[in-house]
């Protein structure tokens, strides 16, 4: 009986150093417009192309937020399209970032006086990450990704030693 437990809390601990280890050098990002100019989208686009190459720290753009561990959230969050941020968001595994790429999604950018727009993504979700500008560069938003990449192994590394105190 103390074999097979400690069989499986190695087993369980080999597969958690795994995850941390794959979830560090490779995110994968999920990205989307709330609305607005699309000038941050096209910016991102860039970010991803091999001129500014996103993909050097094993960052890969996905179509699903159930296989992302990143959001990366563009344009001013309006009543329309907050539930379905939210639901995005929940349908992401953890541990789940959000980074918010633009003026629009900061602060609600020149829509933030409008009656049907809520502000910035902060007042939805947690942000992890802001790229302010209109649009940011390119760089910024690797830059910005990169710094993420520290806090995701922070983060992650915390969770662990957290399981281990119990």
């Amino acid at each position: 009986m103390a074999e097979a437990k400690t069989k499986e809390g190695f087993l369980t601990r080999f597969l958690k150093k795994v995850g941390v280890n794959c979830a560090m050098r490779s995110p994968w990002i999920i990205h989307m417009n709330a609305g607005g100019c699309n000038g941050c989208d096209i910016e991102i686009v860039d970010a991803l192309t091999p001129r500014h190459d996103l993909e050097q720290y094993g960052i890969l753009l996905r179509g699903t937020p159930r296989q992302a561990e990143v959001l990366v959230i563009t344009g001013p969050i309006t009543l329309q399209v907050a539930e379905r941020v939210k639901r995005i968001y929940e349908q992401m595994p953890a541990p789940k970032f959000v980074v918010a790429v633009g003026n629009c999604a900061t602060t609600g950018g020149v829509f933030q006086e409008a009656p049907f727009v809520l502000g910035g993504i902060d007042k939805l979700l947690p942000v992890d990450a802001w790229v302010y500008g209109c649009p940011p560069r390119p760089e910024t938003i690797v830059a910005a990704i990169a710094n993420l990449l520290g806090k995701i192994k922070e983060d992650i590394l915390s969770v662990e030693k957290k399981e281990v105190k119990e």
